[in-house]
């Protein structure tokens, strides 16, 4: 029996909450320590996944499959594709850098308060939404996947709820009402989605007799299974439904600014770099190779909101006063650009789209993590708080631009080829939505560069004329970030060279093949 490395992937931090959770009260250091060196495992086993798998082998690798609840034909299946080994890769790289940047967030407050915050839980629940993304993106049994997809949303509540951002204007007892109206509104929408999605899994099980991806998808490859295009449908609206929630797709999104705002800034990267991501990549799995037909059905009102998210999450990019809520949004228009590539259903829309998880979640990090730095410091999430700060905080107003010329896609850093890659392979087969889609490029560059002047440029305001510049713990974080988005920026091949021949397998699932250029290249 060979080494179950997907399942160690999953379990590693798993019981690395577990155990940080059982740190005694007062070893608050110990149990930071702990969380680090549990995500640095974990990632170390990341890495492992990556070199063992085989892009040109077989679609789904290094496999598990036991029996879990016999009676109900569900199975413990794992397994991992091209596009899954990209965002577990993804997920356990990004975990070292939340753990270092939430250092402090969670340290007791300031004496006399009534709010007390259990540092151990903090970076145990942390810990718990690693293990659950990982087994989300490695589960092929719809049952199996199902569980964890809702189960995450448990710990995340808490982060949300039990640890908001301390730079609050309105008191404490106003910012933990705000914090709770945020987590359940988080909940509340995302528990929505589940309970849709749940009424689908049964549907799906009742026409196919299993739960199993891969034994649905080559019996429906091979004729011996066949849907009702009615049933193929609505069991499609009821999957896509929760992951629209969960990406988030414009109607469904406004959760996310909310969180986001009074989240810790590693809980925000938590949320937009990787548990958002869950949504998205459960659209490539499991909404276009079990419901090919539907997919196609549906995909021009997709695309339409789609094209809705990116204009409009750009257009109240530009017109917010909160940093965190500016990047939310930014948020919002770039996840429509990856349903865009994901429902264009093109290898170029696809292998962009896949990309894009990747990238956003790299770019948005940086971002968000200096921001971060830069709000513990002043104490404010208001952009008409600052001003100068590259004066007097040069490191940290050079990381900010960076993350921020990501975010706008700006070429040689990584968003960019993406980004490309999406447009182009949606204007090959939908020109019109291609051309309105660049609408969001232009208003990212306009919400980015008045954030950096407005908080950057400009006289120094009294109240940042003190402020330290980052300290070695904080470019630890950002430095290998900023190195990243530059090298696959220049050098995408290691991630497409994984992710197109998975992206080719999904375009064959739907019986698609890209368009013919109307113009032939000479030869």
């Amino acid at each position: 029996m060979s080494f179950p490395l997907l399942t160690a992937t999953a379990l590693l931090p798993a019981l690395g909450a577990v155990a940080t959770a059982a740190v005694p009260a007062r070893q608050r250091t110990a149990a930071k320590w702990l969380a680090l060196l549990v995500s640095l495992a974990t990632l170390a086993l990341a890495i492992v996944v990556l070199v063992r798998f085989d892009p040109d082998g077989a679609r789904y690798q290094l496999t598990e499959s036991h029996s879990w609840i016999r009676d109900f034909g569900v199975r413990y299946e794992l397994g991992v594709d091209g596009i899954a080994v990209a965002l577990i890769g993804l997920t356990a790289l990004l975990m070292p850098f939340i753990v270092l940047a939430g250092w402090h967030d969670a340290d007791p407050l300031e004496t006399g308060s009534r709010r007390w915050r259990p540092t151990q839980g903090f970076f145990a629940l942390i810990l718990a939404v690693e293990a659950m993304v990982i087994i989300s993106f490695e589960a092929t049994d719809v049952f199996v996947f199902y569980i964890f997809f809702e189960a995450m949303l448990i710990p995340m509540y808490f982060l949300i709820g039990g640890f908001g951002d301390r730079a609050h204007s309105q008191g404490e007892e106003a910012a933990s009402t705000q914090r709770s109206y945020a987590a359940v509104k988080f909940l509340l929408y995302n528990l929505a989605g589940g309970l849709i999605m749940l009424a689908a899994v049964i549907g799906l099980y009742v026409v196919a007799g299993s739960f199993s991806l891969q034994e649905i998808v080559q019996a429906r490859a091979d004729g011996s299974l066949t849907m009702a295009t009615s049933t193929e449908r609505w069991l499609f609206l009821g999957f896509f439904f929760a992951f629209a929630v969960k990406a988030p797709l414009w109607p469904l999104h406004t959760w996310l600014p909310n969180a986001m705002q009074e989240s810790t800034a590693p809980v925000a990267v938590l949320i937009t770099a990787v548990v958002d991501k869950v949504g998205t990549f459960a659209m490539l799995r499991f909404c276009l190779q079990l419901f090919p037909e539907a997919s196609k059905w549906a995909t021009p009102v997709i695309l339409v909101l789609a094209l809705i998210s990116i204009v409009y999450g750009a257009l109240l990019a530009v017109g917010q006063r909160d940093i965190k809520r500016l990047v939310a949004y930014a948020s919002i228009s770039h996840f429509g650009f990856i349903v865009m590539g994901i429902f264009a259903m093109t290898t170029q829309g696809q292998s962009g789209a896949t990309l894009y998880m990747v990238n956003h979640g790299i770019s948005t990090a940086a971002l968000m993590l200096v921001a971060g730095f830069l709000i513990s410091r002043r104490g404010s999430r208001l952009i008409a708080d600052y001003g100068g700060v590259q004066k007097v905080a040069p490191v940290l107003a050079g990381t900010f631009l960076i993350g921020g010329l990501a975010t706008l896609s700006l070429p040689g850093l990584a968003p960019f080829v993406s980004e490309f890659l999406v447009l182009v392979g949606t204007f090959s087969r939908y020109p019109v939505i291609g051309i309105i889609a660049t609408v969001g490029i232009v208003l990212a560059a306009l919400y980015t560069l008045v954030l950096y002047q407005r908080t950057m440029t400009g006289p120094v305001k009294p109240e940042v004329s003190a402020m330290p510049d980052l300290r070695v713990r904080e470019v630890l974080v950002v430095a290998p970030l900023i190195v990243l988005l530059v090298f696959l920026g220049v050098y995408p091949k290691p991630l497409t060279s994984i992710v197109d021949p998975a992206v080719k397998q999904t375009m064959s699932d739907v019986q698609q093949k890209d368009p013919k250029p109307a113009v032939e290249a000479a030869k």
